[in-house]
C-alpha cells in the first residue's frame, strides 16, 4: 500500500498534486509520502507483536533527515553502517541505545566515536575486526557491547550485488568456525559479547531462504548456550521485498514474521530486525521532466531529465521501475482506451547505461510532460552523485496537504566548493 494515487487523472501523494511539486521545486525531484512511511513501519510493528523486537531502520536505504525523523518518532532505532550515518542518527535526535553499527569495514575512529556516545551494539563480522575492537575500547577505558554476525551459507535467490549469506560474501563470519570466535570474544577484557546477527541478503522475495537461515541460526544459539554463552540478543537482519512491478506481490510482513515466531517465539531476548526497502521503497517516488521525444527508425526514445546519477538502480542492478505519466492524457471519447507507444526511456548522461527502461509501454507522452518512477524511495536519492558534473537531486516529504523541501538542489557553488587548483597550475 502506498499513498501515491490519481485523482482526476492527475498523479497526487496524499493531498498534494505532484505536478505542483515539479513546478515549484523543479525536476529530477524525489518525493516521499510520510503517510506511506508510517503505515509501513506501522505494519511491520504490528507483525512482530508478542516478541520483544527492536525494530533498527536501515540508514543506508534512505538516510534523508525527514525520513529518519518520521520513523524513529515512530519508535524505530536505527542499523548504520559508518559515522557519518551514526552523525545522521544524532541530528535527527535517535538515542544510542537504539543504534546497531554494521558494516565489515569498521575503522578505529569509528569505533571510537560509536564507543563514546555509547551505542547499543556493534555487529562485529571478522577476527580482526573484533580485536580491533577490544583495543580501541581498552584505550579509551569502555567496553564494547557486540553481536557476531554469522554467514550461514544460504543463497538468498536474489540479485547477485545484494546477495549476503553464501560463504563467499565478504559478510560474517562462517558459521562452521564462529564457535572459536565466540570463544575469543567471551574472554576479551573490553568487551560484553551479548548477541549473534544474520543477514542474508536484500530485495527476497521467497521465504524458504530466511526460514533455512533462521533455523540454521536457532540450532546455533541453542549450541552456544550449551557452550556457555548467555545470549541476550539475536539480530536477524532485513531483507524483505517489496513489489516493483504491478501485480508482482512478495510476501507479506506478516508471513515474515509468522516464520520469525514460529523459530524464535520462545526466545526471551531481545529479537532486532533491521528493515530498509520494505519501509522506504515504496514510499517514494522520482519525478522526471521528459526534454524530447527522438524517434528512429528502430526505437522512440523517451530522453528525460533525470539520469542515472540521479537513480541508479537501472543502470547498476537492471532494476525494474514501474514508470507512470504524471497527468495521465485524455480522449473525447469517455472510455476510449488510450493509445500506447514503445519508449526506451532514457537519461542525458553520455552512457548507453544510462538507460531506465527498454520497450516501455506508455500513453503517448512529449517534451514538457512528466513522469513518475515508483518505488524508487529505496536505495535511491542516497545513492545519487553528481556524476557529470549534474546537481544533486531535491528531495521532498509531503504530509497530508503540505509538504516540505527536506533536501534541496544542489547549486554549481556548492559543487565546486570543495575542489582547487594547485599552485603550480596558476
Amino acid at each position: 500500500m502506498d499513498h501515491f494515487n490519481y485523482k482526476n487523472a492527475e498523479l497526487f501523494t496524499e493531498n498534494v498534486a505532484v505536478a505542483k511539486i515539479a513546478t515549484e521545486v523543479g525536476t529530477p525531484c524525489y518525493v516521499y509520502s510520510s503517510a506511506t512511511l508510517t503505515h509501513h513501519f506501522n505494519v511491520l510493528n504490528s507483525a512482530f507483536e508478542g516478541l520483544n523486537p527492536l525494530i533498527c531502520f536501515a540508514l543506508k536505504s534512505n538516510s534523508n533527515f525527514a525520513v529518519i525523523k518520521t520513523l524513529t518518532n515512530l519508535g524505530a532505532g536505527v542499523d548504520v553502517v559508518s559515522e557519518g550515518e551514526i552523525r545522521r542518527a544524532l541530528a535527527c535526535d535517535v538515542s544510542p541505545s537504539k543504534m546497531i553499527f554494521s558494516g565489515v569495514g569498521k575503522t578505529a575512529a569509528e569505533m571510537r566515536f560509536a564507543l563514546e556516545i555509547d551505542i547499543f551494539q556493534f555487529n562485529v563480522e571478522s577476527a580482526p575486526e573484533l580485536e580491533l575492537l577490544n583495543k580501541v575500547a581498552g584505550e579509551i577505558g569502555k567496553k564494547a557491547r557486540i553481536a557476531i554476525r554469522v554467514n550461514p551459507d544460504v543463497d538468498a535467490a536474489t540479485h547477485g550485488k545484494i546477495t549476503t549469506g553464501l560463504k563467499t560474501s565478504k559478510f560474517g563470519i562462517d558459521v562452521n568456525v564462529a564457535p572459536a570466535i565466540f570463544a575469543q570474544a567471551a574472554a576479551m577484557a573490553n568487551i560484553d559479547l551479548q548477541g549473534v546477527s544474520v543477514h542474508i541478503g536484500s530485495q527476497i522475495t521467497d521465504l524458504q531462504p530466511f526460514e533455512s537461515a533462521f533455523a540454521r541460526l536457532k540450532d546455533f544459539v541453542t549450541d552456544l548456550e550449551k557452550a556457555g554463552h548467555i545470549i541476550r540478543t539475536i539480530d536477524l537482519g532485513g531483507g524483505l521485498g517489496i513489489p516493483y512491478e504491478l501485480g508482482k506481490n512478495p510476501p507479506t510482513p506478516e508471513a515474515y514474521a509468522q516464520i520469525v515466531k514460529n523459530i524464535f517465539g520462545d526466545y526471551s531476548g531481545k529479537l532486532i530486525f533491521e528493515p530498509g526497502r520494505v519501509i522506504t521503497g515504496n514510499a517514494g517516488i522520482l519525478i522526471s521532466e521528459v526534454i524530447y521525444v527522438k524517434a528512429t527508425t528502430a526505437r522512440n526514445f523517451l530522453i528525460v531529465d533525470a539520469a542515472m546519477n540521479d537513480l541508479i538502480r537501472p543502470s547498476y542492478y537492471d532494476a525494474h521501475h514501474d514508470i507512470v505519466p504524471v497527468v495521465q492524457p485524455q480522449h473525447a471519447k469517455p472510455n476510449q482506451e488510450l493509445p500506447q507507444t514503445q519508449y526506451d526511456i532514457v537519461g542525458p548522461v553520455c552512457e548507453t547505461g544510462d538507460t531506465f527502461a527498454t520497450l516501455r509501454s506508455l500513453p503517448e507522452l512529449k517534451a514538457g510532460d512528466l513522469i513518475a518512477f515508483r518505488s524508487a524511495g529505496a536505495y535511491g536519492a542516497v545513492m545519487a552523485s553528481t556524476y557529470n558534473s549534474r546537481l544533486m537531486v531535491a528531495e521532498v516529504m509531503v504530509n497530508g496537504d503540505e509538504y516540505a523541501v527536506t533536501s534541496r538542489r544542489q547549486t554549481y557553488d556548492e559543487m565546486f566548493e570543495r575542489e582547487q587548483i594547485p599552485a603550480w597550475l596558476k
